[in-house]
């Protein structure tokens, strides 16, 4: 499903601090905050990816109204990856709505670029995925996408019409 190479990470904390992220989205815009201290390695990872582009254009391929919308998959899918994976960094952060996770297949270290974001409660995803930061603004559009009208089969989660990633920011803090 994912990559099978390893993409290592020497990610300092304290260099990802303050960073955040706007994801431009053809129902709205929202705006996320990470948490270097937690998930450092899935930090750099995302805004690495971010900033070369990798997520522009891509689209939520997973929707499930009270439980979450996945993204970054980028066949669309949730199929593919950037090509590597990278190691779990299971934390203490409560998924609950609104908190940003790295999806995997699973394996727990095959995380690689694809994410979601909790549109409810999902605590039995508690040090079971990596979550690597919270929405701060955006709620609505958040709504928006998890509850737009699916396909039916499977488990139904594909969007009849998904909503696509326009462009992801990165907002790194001003020094001085």
């Amino acid at each position: 499903m994912f990559g099978k190479k390893k993409r290592k990470s020497t990610a300092d904390p304290a260099a990802l601090k303050g960073i955040t992220a706007t994801i431009e989205t053809g129902a709205g815009t929202m705006e996320l905050q990470f948490l270097p201290e937690k998930a450092p390695g899935h930090v750099d990872n995302f805004v690495e990816l971010a900033e070369k582009g990798f997520y522009d254009g891509t689209v939520f391929h997973r929707t499930i109204p009270g439980f979450m919308i996945q993204g970054g998959c980028p066949q669309g899918t949730g199929t593919g990856g950037p090509g590597y994976n990278i190691d779990a960094e299971f934390n203490d952060t409560p998924h609950v709505r609104g908190v940003l996770s790295m999806a995997r297949a699973q394996d727990p270290n095959s995380a690689g670029s694809q994410f979601f974001i909790c549109h409810g409660d999902a605590r039995f995803l508690d040090k079971q995925y990596t979550a690597f930061g919270r929405l701060t603004e955006g709620e609505d559009v958040l709504d928006k996408i998890a509850t737009a009208p699916t396909e039916s089969g499977g488990e139904g989660s594909k969007p009849k019409s998904p909503v696509k990633i326009i462009k992801v920011s990165v907002h790194r803090p001003s020094a001085g």
